[in-house]
């Protein structure tokens, strides 16, 4: 089988039963997506607000990312209960066995969702959105689909996520390749036989930690192909208990109320103080209560200048590499996973969390390519070729190169606004929007966990939650005052872009190329794709812009 770049071309169209697969389809809400924010918005709108709702799902079932990622070791990185909806009818009867769910938990978690909210009869799977467009003269939305099907409704949804488009490198002769090569991504359900087989993992982001991690225990030799060291956080990992998660459930509708009340929507946040205000013993204390605690802890509820300032930094990344090397026995490989000088500053990219992802390089049979040094020049049928001449002779090939994140899903979908310029093309230089979730051109078009909010910062529940409400209120007082369409004006995009490139230049993100900032995409404008102020900034900001709708034009 040929590698698989795409979502649903390859895949037939459902044939459903109910109006939801109807050929031609008239809805209030047509939602585009069924992870976390395409359900959440459902239910809120369906069952509370009591509109006529959809979503069009280009996989085969509830999940989002959780439906397509099921590559050996994924699992979220977000501990329970922080990583589920805040509903109680959810969570009343739900029991988790892991602290951080595995895929197939986290799989059996949206069916249970789906037992309680209903989800399903309202979503339509194998549906892949082809064009998009409002129509000024109904006030409605024409959205069609890769097969021909046409829905229109009056407010238009966009729940994708920031992981709708896989990167491919563009290696030559990857086609070529004799043996078993997936995106992440695209792994196939039914798996790969690992055991006794010769396999390369390309990325060392966190789904190339996750897969390097498992599959080094199966593999009869791995080698981890790595351009940028990972500062891998520990994951702290354990099995969780009915009896302890029971006794803790009288606590959750606090324990969601302060996730909402954190910079990145945990349990904790930045400290107060900088890191020069504490002695060089106190400091360390403090960096080892946040790694013994594990999780985000040392990224997130570090000190208030860690990602702000340079020397504040690098005191985090040594800390760092002294608790990572002595793990590291093998001295060459010891320096390209944890070098002693930074390659980029600490945090600057996404942490991933580990297990005992550096104690698999011990092995003799594990091996990693500093592609830095030695980049990969091309693919043969027989494996990977890199500049020293070498041919890596493997049998599977796990392309962990990440995605065109953040605007590449949204730029895929034929979106087109009220001149018929389509999205990729305004956004071909840089993006604009307005609070991250609305788009001059696009009238009664919302988006969420998405660009320019603060998605990649974010719990994925919570920041859901933060701009779902938002959104789910605009729509009620628009339904309540007879606004037949809302648009932001090109001057509050602006306004907006902006607010992010100011929150953003107060960090040290910049200096790092990343896919936070298009960095790892040759040709994407660099430009910060996040809010980086934190989550009640951020709802402070939106929420203000409500009183006479800042920034909009209004239609009655």
């Amino acid at each position: 089988m040929g590698l698989r770049r795409d979502i649903s071309s390859q895949h037939p169209t459902t044939n459903g039963s109910s109006d939801t697969y109807a050929t031609e389809l008239e809805t209030d809400v047509l939602i585009v997506g069924a992870g976390f924010g395409g359900v959440y918005l459902l239910h809120k709108l369906r069952d509370e607000l009591g509109f006529d709702c959809k979503i069009f799902e280009a996989g085969k079932d509830l999940g989002g990312v959780w439906h397509w990622n099921c590559y050996p070791g994924a699992r979220v990185d977000t501990s329970v209960p922080l990583y589920e909806y805040s509903f109680e009818k959810v969570w009343r009867d739900w029991t988790w066995k892991e602290k951080y769910p595995a895929w197939p938990e986290l799989r059996e978690y949206f069916d249970h969702v789906d037992k309680q909210l209903d989800i399903k009869k309202d979503v339509s799977f194998d549906t892949r959105v082809a064009d998009a467009q409002f129509d000024p003269e109904t006030s409605q939305w024409i959205v069609k689909t890769e097969n021909g099907r046409t829905a229109r409704c009056e407010y238009f949804i966009i729940a994708t996520g920031f992981s709708a488009k896989r990167h491919f490198p563009d290696w030559k002769g990857l086609e070529t390749f004799q043996g078993v090569i997936h995106h992440s991504s695209f792994w196939p359900e039914e798996g790969v036989e690992i055991k006794g087989k010769k396999m390369a993992v390309i990325g060392t982001g966190s789904t190339g930690v996750q897969l390097a991690q498992e599959c080094a225990k199966e593999a009869a030799e791995l080698t981890v192909f790595q351009r940028t060291p990972n500062i891998a956080l520990p994951m702290r990992q354990r099995q969780l208990t009915k009896a302890e998660q029971d006794a803790a459930k009288k606590t959750y509708p606090e324990v969601f109320k302060k996730r909402m009340s954190t910079f990145g929507g945990f349990s904790y946040t930045f400290s107060d103080k900088k890191t020069f205000d504490d002695s060089p013993a106190a400091r360390h204390s403090f960096f080892e209560s946040l790694w013994q605690q594990g999780g985000f802890q040392p990224w997130l509820a570090t000190y208030d200048d860690t990602l702000k300032d340079l020397h504040a930094n690098r005191a985090a990344y040594d800390f760092w590499a002294q608790k990572t090397r002595p793990r590291i026995l093998d001295p060459v490989k010891r320096d390209i996973l944890a070098p002693l000088e930074p390659v980029h500053a600490f945090g600057t990219k996404r942490p991933s969390l580990e297990q005992d992802y550096y104690e698999q390089f011990n092995k003799p049979n594990v091996h990693v390519v500093d592609l830095r040094k030695n980049p990969i020049v091309e693919v043969q049928p027989k494996g990977i070729v890199t500049a020293d001449g070498t041919l890596h002779e493997v049998d599977i090939i796990a392309l962990a190169t990440g995605f065109d994140a953040v605007t590449g899903g949204m730029k895929s979908m034929g979106l087109r606004d009220v001149r018929g310029v389509a999205l990729s093309e305004k956004w071909k230089a840089g993006t604009w929007s307005y609070l991250g979730m609305t788009c001059n051109g696009y009238p009664n078009m919302f988006f969420l966990y998405g660009p320019q909010g603060p998605t990649a910062f974010a719990n994925g529940p919570s920041c859901v939650e933060c701009q779902g409400n938002w959104i789910i209120d605009v729509i009620a007082r628009l339904r309540a005052e007879n606004i037949k369409s809302i648009e932001a004006t090109r001057e509050a995009e602006e306004e907006w872009r902006r607010v992010v490139r100011e929150e953003d230049e107060g960090t040290l993100f910049p200096i790092t190329d990343s896919w936070y900032n298009g960095g790892n995409i040759e040709g994407k404008p660099k430009e910060q794709l996040n809010y980086a102020g934190g989550i009640p900034k951020y709802e402070r900001e939106c929420r203000a812009r409500l009183d006479g709708w800042k920034g909009f034009v209004i239609v009655q």
